[in-house]
């Protein structure tokens, strides 16, 4: 391991977070709210620490695979423990253990809460609650990237350590470049989505935050109610959005290049649409009792899914109340997810591709023992890596699900609670079912819990590997 390399960069982020707090500082000066002091005490710590761990570059600048999982799992880890720090000086959540949870679930674009009156937090610190999901959706990495010259081509490593999906590759040559275009995209979805809702009538900080929660894909909203007082117009503009997030941002490279055959071919976006348009579908045919005009039906339908195939985690309706057919297919489109390289959560639509390929090929080898088979997705050939690593991603995703599931048991909470909490951090949903429903939250759960919780949100958010290997003691060895 080449500490120098994980020190340095370290530095860097909690450099780069110190900044991000002159936002919220803005905030408050805006709103003349006091708690700008608590903001201005972490910047200055963020500040001071992120300095006197990144003034020395490193004599040996090699970033390796192992260092760029090793290094985001840690700055993710940095970037919660000091991003809670002011909830704590503030008072509005003065117990420590959930102000990270509350800043994890943020960052990691969960949006699972511990708080019970969201309304009752300062402007200031509602504001920097939804700005971690602007952070998080696209990753602190990929901006630091588009920013900061971090080292060199290796930086690459930090990317494919942070970006969801099995594989990651650049959209042009230059990773910064890459970068650039990806924070362009999503900033200017971002854009588009607040001027309709200001439009619609939302006041702009309001706008901001359900925006930052949108294309975040994270749900942390402004009210106690979610989404679900607001006008049939501002939710259906959510909902769209939510969906737009979901998608494959090369897709929109592939659109701004004017390569429109090529994005319309992409098996994964064609399949996660296709997820969308059937679920709506059969959601809709099983609530058609349920509300009394259609409008009503489609759009709790659309909405409900959107939000949870997405990982987003708004809510309109107490879909734990649905039938039982309805919230088995949404338990269903909560393992799934979205698709990869976008800011969804979940398995990812690509590696339910490459499984679904898989089973057809080993079912095909078993009545072709001598055929030679390959695994193809858009006319390309799946490297044996690529399928090698969707399996352990699926193995250890089920450890993660089973071992935290068992762990929440001790706290003595129904198997429902216990599964859907576990499934909702991991996949960065936020709601479950039972006792962590759409109307619930996750206070109720002792310390002990809420930290599998906050490890599940982070580990669930860098696709499980650079979290497990900071577990794994052999990854602390110094590499010579």
């Amino acid at each position: 391991m080449n500490y120098g390399v994980v020190r340095y960069i370290l530095g860097r982020i909690l450099q780069a977070e110190g900044c991000f707090l002159v936002f919220p500082v803005i905030v408050g000066i805006i709103y003349g709210e006091s708690d700008i002091w608590a903001y201005l005490i972490t910047m200055g710590i963020c500040l001071a620490v992120g300095t006197l761990m990144s003034i020395r570059k490193p004599k040996k600048g090699g970033l390796f695979l192992k260092e760029g999982f090793f290094v985001v799992g840690l700055g993710w880890i940095f970037m919660s423990l000091f991003g809670a720090i002011p909830f704590v000086i503030s008072g509005d959540i003065p117990n420590y253990i959930d102000a990270v949870f509350e800043t994890s679930s943020g960052l990691s674009t969960t949006g699972a809460s511990i708080l019970t009156d969201v309304e009752a937090l300062s402007r200031t610190n509602l504001f920097w609650r939804s700005f971690t999901h602007l952070l998080g959706g696209m990753g602190v990495f990929v901006f630091l990237g588009a920013l900061l010259p971090m080292l060199g081509g290796n930086s690459m490593n930090l990317m494919k350590a942070e970006s969801t999906g099995p594989s990651v590759d650049k959209l042009v040559p230059r990773l910064k470049d890459t970068a650039k275009i990806l924070y362009a995209i999503y900033l200017s979805m971002g854009f588009v989505e607040a001027v309709i809702l200001v439009v619609l009538g939302l006041p702009v900080y309001d706008s901001l935050l359900l925006t930052f929660g949108t294309i975040g894909t994270g749900g942390f909203g402004v009210l106690n109610t979610s989404i679900s007082t607001y006008s049939p117009a501002i939710q259906w503009t959510i909902t769209v959005f939510m969906f737009l997030s979901g998608v494959n941002y090369a897709m929109y490279f592939l659109i701004l290049r004017r390569k429109f055959k090529s994005a319309l071919k992409l098996s994964e976006v064609r399949l996660y649409v296709c997820v969308y348009v059937i679920c709506v579908a059969l959601i809709c045919f099983d609530l058609r009792n349920y509300y009394s005009a259609f409008s009503e039906n489609i759009r709790q339908s659309a909405f409900q899914v959107s939000t949870l195939l997405t990982s987003t985690g708004y809510m309109t309706a107490d879909f734990d109340k649905w039938p039982e057919f309805s919230k088995s297919l949404l338990i269903f489109i909560m393992l799934v997810g979205a698709c990869a390289g976008s800011t969804g959560g979940g398995i990812k639509m690509s590696r339910v591709l490459i499984i679904c390929k898989s089973i057809k090929k080993q079912l095909q080898m078993l009545i072709h023992p001598r055929a030679i088979k390959k695994i193809k997705v858009d006319g390309a050939d799946v490297d044996h890596d690529v399928v090698r690593a969707t399996n352990a991603y699926i193995a250890v995703f089920c450890v993660f699900l089973a071992a935290s599931t068992v762990l929440l048991s001790i706290d003595g909470h129904d198997f429902t609670t216990n599964f859907t909490a576990t499934l909702a951090t991991l996949n960065n949903m936020g709601p479950g079912f039972n006792l962590v429903g759409p109307t619930c939250n996750y206070s109720f759960f002792s310390p002990f819990s809420k930290i599998v919780l906050i490890i599940d949100m982070l580990a669930g958010r860098l696709e499980l590997f650079p979290i497990l290997l900071l577990l794994t003691p052999g990854s602390w060895k110094r590499r010579l």
